[in-house]
């Protein structure tokens, strides 16, 4: 089940409540933990805002700088960091700047 805000852009996490409520609300979600001063984070944003406008996932850009606590509590030690949710659930997480093709392929084996 999609809903129609779960297509378009990304969406800004403000807060670690935010970031809970958005994965309760969402089915496959795709969570962006990134930083203004990361140049593979620049080169994945295209990316990341394509997912989000072609795919039923929900994305969510969390600023590592802004979010500091919420980034350690996932255990990103490094940026870009990309994590997949499935109702809630962690179900994939990778590191480095990926193909679009590769990151769309995760998705799609969670919607199964």
């Amino acid at each position: 089940m999609s809903s129609p805000e779960s297509t378009g852009a990304p969406i800004h996490v403000e807060s670690a409540e935010h970031f809970q409520e958005l994965l309760a609300e969402h089915e496959i979600v795709l969570v962006d933990y990134h930083a203004e001063w990361c140049g593979p984070c620049k080169m994945l944003e295209p990316t990341v805002a394509e997912i989000a406008e072609e795919t039923d996932a929900t994305v969510l850009k969390v600023d590592i700088d802004e979010l500091q606590g919420l980034a350690r509590d996932a255990g990103v030690r490094s940026v870009p960091t990309l994590e997949f949710y499935k109702n809630g659930e962690q179900a994939e997480r990778v590191i480095g700047v990926q193909e679009k093709s590769d990151l769309v392929g995760v998705i799609e084996q969670l919607s199964n």
